[in-house]
């Protein structure tokens, strides 16, 4: 493990993560401390804590609204993705419960 010393809006942080990772968070902490900011320099979210839920929800938001490029999901949104592969699951584990009563 590596340690890296950051700052998101203006505090500072010790944060850790893998050898051969480092150059990955640095770019997530510029990615949220300039989305942080932005909502902070905005003026209408005051403290840290709210600027950070707020900031995590536009990009769980974000996230969830990318849409899938190849394969049989093509065009759909990454939750909708989830949403069909839950229910796969769901249903391979109704269709293999019978089966673990036999061991």
């Amino acid at each position: 493990m590596t340690t890296l010393d950051v700052t998101i809006m203006g505090q500072s942080y010790r944060l850790a993560c893998k050898e051969g990772e480092e150059l990955a968070l640095k770019q997530a902490v510029a990615f949220l401390d300039e989305r942080m900011n932005t909502v902070r320099d905005a003026g209408k979210v005051k403290g840290t804590d709210r600027i950070a839920v707020m900031v995590a929800l536009g990009i769980a938001a974000d996230y969830l609204a990318t849409r899938v490029t190849d394969g049989p999901f093509a065009d759909l949104p990454v939750a909708d993705v989830r949403e069909k592969i839950n229910a796969m699951n769901a249903l391979l584990d109704a269709a293999l419960a019978p089966q673990e009563r036999l061991f």
